[in-house]
């Protein structure tokens, strides 16, 4: 991965002459947890210089956008002579508080007489308030913040932390699971005392977390054991932790449904809409539950499942082509591998080119959380059938048809109307059967045969 180079000498010299600046954030963090996270993007603090001042300066070297003035935030992107490959934040020294409904505003205090300790210790946890000063390569960390790194904790800067914003909470937990870090003991106890405060915090917020928690994490499975234990869980997907010790006998699984569910996103790929898929795959398993004598049935838990994902995503602010998408996972999810040519067709086409293959990834999670050591030679038996039926490159939708709507009007005199798209749905079916039909004077034959038939069952039904 190529490093995010950080400002130029030159421009930190000309605001040394003027004050102090230091590094700040996550990619001074990172820096102390592991050589080999992702570079990120370097954020400045300035201090002892006044922002129209700061200002001023910085446009001598680059562009400055002031869309962050009200917060004390610049944005800056150096001219190319400076290197300007990136634009960074430029901050001076604040206070902060989160305030109105959903804790999406914020009451900002900034002033460049505040000392930088006064900046870091408004922040969320000990390991994101430190900073490293420029002018002597030295590390500013009045809370300690290297220490808890060493110690693997995640701790907050104060015990009015997750009132102050209670996003924190699931900030805390998604650090926890990203840097396989536990929660502070007295950390968590907050977190459990302020946990109905999450209740105000807006879904966008949430959702975002939450993508981070999926994504940033190797094992998400940590995250969401931590947020069952803080209660955070419960408040934020309650369909989930309804699936806390739901047993799953019958021999084809080691773990209860939530557990099962959890590892399932582990073993996905690094992906939202897969593992958002993994997380809902079963979650309707708690309600579809029937014991027999054998162990258990879940019937039908894939399609109510899918219904209940789409109303969880859509409580959550998902965009619509992701709760499409996810939904469409989880409602084929339970899809049969040993299927003929015809089936491998009807697939692709229920699914699309772009999610059959996420399916599959699917599967093979879902088989690996099993925890009975499953096989999966029969997905990757289906993925080479699919392969190699997409190289031939049959019809598997309405374009792919060698008629289409104009066809079927003006050949038969039919106005737009549903009937001219229950006409084409019938030809992609005989097509999907058997790809030689897809030629135009056979598939107008078959169009003429499927209205004759309409017209024969509506008379005869008068």
């Amino acid at each position: 991965m190529e490093k995010i180079a950080g400002l130029s000498d030159k421009i930190i010299q000309a605001i040394l002459k003027k004050g102090r600046i230091y590094e700040v954030g996550g990619a001074v963090r990172d820096k102390y947890i592991s050589p080999i996270l992702p570079d990120k993007d370097k954020d400045y603090l300035t201090t002892g210089i006044p922002l129209d001042e700061l200002c001023s300066l910085l446009s001598r070297f680059g562009k400055v956008d002031m869309v962050g003035k009200s917060f004390g935030v610049i944005k800056f992107r150096p001219f190319k002579e400076f290197d300007g490959e990136h634009v960074f934040d430029i901050a001076l020294p604040r206070k902060e508080y989160s305030t109105g409904p959903g804790h999406k505003d914020f009451k900002v205090e900034y002033d460049h007489n505040l000392l930088v300790e006064d900046d870091l210790t408004r922040r969320d946890f000990t390991i994101n308030a430190m900073a490293e000063d420029l002018s002597t390569g030295e590390l500013v960390d009045p809370l300690n913040g290297r220490k808890d790194i060493k110690r693997r904790l995640i701790k907050i800067t104060n015990p009015h932390s997750f009132k102050d914003d209670p996003l924190r909470m699931l900030r805390g937990v998604q650090f926890a699971a990203r840097f396989e870090f536990e929660l502070e003991k007295e950390t968590l106890q907050s977190l459990q005392k302020n946990v109905d405060l999450i209740s105000t915090v807006s879904a966008e917020r949430i959702q975002e977390e939450l993508n981070k928690l999926l994504l940033k994490a190797k094992y998400p499975s940590a995250g969401f054991r931590l947020m069952h234990e803080g209660g955070l869980l419960e408040k934020i997907l309650p369909e989930l932790d309804s699936c806390m010790g739901i047993s799953q006998p019958g021999g084809y699984h080691a773990y209860d449904v939530f557990e099962h569910s959890i590892m399932t996103v582990d073993f996905a790929p690094r992906d939202l809409v897969i593992r958002l898929a993994a997380l809902f795959h079963d979650i309707c398993k708690p309600e579809t539950k029937v014991p027999t004598q054998e162990g258990a049935t879940f019937y039908g838990h894939e399609k109510r499942g899918a219904r209940l994902t789409r109303k969880v995503l859509q409580r959550l602010r998902y965009s619509n082509q992701v709760i499409e998408q996810v939904t469409l996972l989880v409602d084929k999810h339970m899809f049969t591998t040993g299927v003929t040519d015809k089936g491998v067709r009807r697939l692709i086409r229920k699914m699309g080119e772009e999610l059959v293959f996420p399916l599959l990834e699917l599967r093979r999670a879902d088989v690996a959380a099993q925890g009975k050591e499953g096989s999966t030679q029969d997905v990757d038996e289906l993925e080479e059938r699919i392969r190699l039926e997409l190289e031939r490159k049959p019809p598997f939708g309405l374009k792919d048809l060698e008629v289409n709507g104009n066809d079927i009007m003006n050949t038969f005199n039919i106005p737009p109307s549903p009937l001219v798209g229950q006409v084409l749905n019938y030809l992609l079916e005989l097509v999907l059967d058997d790809p030689e039909v897809n030629q135009k004077e056979r598939l107008m034959k078959e169009a003429e045969f499927f209205l004759k038939n309409i017209s024969t069952t509506s008379a005869n039904q008068k």
